[in-house]
């Protein structure tokens, strides 16, 4: 087992490394009909002009070509603005596309090829390192060694896994010109799917699924013996694949709006942006249904759900960004602060983000419906201020770039507006809460180690109190490393939901009257 191991490592490094090198990959050479097929109608003559010095001129790599197509987009840009001549500065971004129609590479002429060396010999090499894992092993949730783990405990490899997750997302979100050669690479299948060419946000769709497929596989091997976190991670890789990557997909290749079911407002933040009310309204029926689909999720399926089955519905069973924290994240979890600093910060971070996407989207309707000048400019500002900062570095490159760092859940704990939405609910008006049988706990902390949402859960196990903290997200893996069955998630009546009262030798054991 441990040659087969050996040799899914070894494939898995060759499709990273392949993937890594991509960006070096083919040359660059522009042309005025790469501009003029790839700009706006109102900036097609300027931008020829601007990139006139650049045409039939081959560059060596992408470095060297986005250089030179920097130097010169933002010396005509840098000019206008000496002048303030604002109204004549070119604002959009077309290093992307024009990089994509530049390039010239084996990638580009043979995809298919690529995409099974990068992505096709990543995931095959995952699988093989990860289903022998634990064969011949007992039944049982195995954490050995972590905190000796260079991966798993802030060691070098971990904290070069977390600088590489970083440095993707920041190329990602504000460099997609960089993964010329990887769009290329997954663009076949995006035509098969969509009918359109691939773009950065494919790729990543892509990477992210098959990350939650290839970790899922390693959480069935993990968790085998319980049969509470098979049927979550099976949840999280169907809702990931279905509904957040092929389905929208298909819907463009009919001629619909690209829609993702099961993302919810404020998580889907510009859901009530101009642009998206508009399409979702002039889409006929099916847009009008997508519509009433996601008010009646935020008004009328959260606060139900939530009320019968707490927010572990969404953040455990259906969330893609859960979804990638519960399995490529779950060798992090345990990273994750129990201090009291940390929950007071998490408070105050949260439900500040709620606040902000609330405001926003208020003045996004206030606008849609008024278009009220100075409000218009307003509301753009929030747009590209949360789009940024939250949209972007929170839930991006913080987000997952932090699990080697702060544990798997770093966005759900401390960004995640939903989340905030969801637990305010759960909070105060909702039948789930986790159990615990204090006469039973020997204090082993193996559930505060592993909570990967912060919550010191031992010391509500060893008094005997219910768990009902806004921040647990129900993944039970608390109740499945107690080796005592201490912790039990449940959905009861909401009457003695909220034990105060410490009861130290077991929930039944003592009548305590108020």
């Amino acid at each position: 087992m441990k040659i087969i191991q050996k040799i899914g490592l070894i494939l898995f490094l060759i499709g990273l490394g392949t993937f890594i090198a991509l960006p070096f990959f083919g040359t660059y050479t522009l042309t005025e009909e790469h501009v003029t097929e790839n700009v706006k109608d109102i900036h097609r003559e300027k931008m020829a002009e601007i990139f006139q010095p650049m045409y039939g001129v081959e560059y060596g790599s992408n470095f060297s070509f986005l250089a030179e197509f920097n130097r010169q987009f933002d010396s005509y840009n840098d000019a206008l603005k000496d002048q303030e001549k604002w109204d004549q500065v070119i604002w959009d971004d077309y290093s992307f596309p024009l990089a994509m129609s530049a390039l010239d590479s084996p990638v580009k002429t043979q995809p298919w090829l690529f995409f099974f060396i990068c992505l096709g010999l990543s995931v095959l090499g995952g699988a093989l390192y990860n289903l022998p894992k634990y064969q011949g092993e007992s039944e049982g949730i195995k954490n050995n060694g972590i905190y000796h783990s260079s991966m798993k405990a802030r060691g070098w490899l971990g904290m070069l896994t977390g600088t590489f997750l970083i440095l993707f997302y920041v190329v990602l979100y504000w460099f997609p010109a960089y993964l010329a050669n990887a769009v290329w690479m997954v663009s076949p299948l995006s035509e098969i799917l969509s009918g359109n060419p691939a773009s950065q946000w494919f790729l990543y769709g892509t990477i992210y699924t098959l990350a939650i497929a290839v970790m899922g596989v390693r959480m069935f091997r993990k968790y085998r013996g319980n049969k509470y976190q098979q049927l979550r991670t099976a949840s999280v890789i169907f809702f990931q694949t279905a509904f957040a990557f092929l389905i929208p997909e298909i819907l463009v290749l009919l001629n619909q709006p690209y829609f993702d079911f099961k993302n919810i407002w404020p998580l889907d933040y510009d859901f009530f942006y101009s642009y998206n009310l508009d399409t979702l309204t002039s889409s006929g029926g099916l847009g009008l249904f997508m519509l009433m689909w996601g008010i009646l999720l935020i008004i009328i399926g959260v606060p139900l759900f939530t009320y019968f089955y707490g927010k572990r519905w969404y953040c455990s069973w259906v969330c893609g960004c859960g979804g990638l924290a519960e399995t490529l994240g779950d060798p992090y979890r345990q990273l994750s602060d129990k201090s009291l600093k940390a929950w007071k910060y998490e408070r105050y971070i949260i439900h500040s983000v709620l606040v902000l996407a609330v405001v926003m989207t208020a003045l996004t309707l206030i606008n849609y419906f008024t278009s009220f000048g100075l409000l218009g400019n307003i509301t753009n500002q929030l747009h590209s201020f949360y789009g940024f900062a939250i949209g972007a570095a929170f839930a991006g490159v913080v987000g997952t770039g932090f699990y080697p760092f702060m544990g798997s859940r770093v966005w759900c704990r401390f960004g995640c507006p939903l989340a905030a939405y969801l637990g305010l609910v759960q909070r105060f008006k909702s039948r789930f809460r986790i159990t615990t049988n204090g006469g039973q706990c020997i204090s082993c902390g193996n559930c505060s180690t592993y909570c990967e949402m912060g919550i010191d859960v031992r010391w509500y196990a060893q008094r005997g109190q219910n768990i009902v903290r806004s921040s647990c997200v129900g993944c039970g893996v608390c109740s499945a490393v107690c080796p005592r069955g201490v912790l039990k998630l449940e959905n009861d009546k909401e009457e003695g939901r909220i034990n105060d009262l410490p009861i130290i030798i077991g929930n039944d054991s003592v009548k305590v009257n108020a």
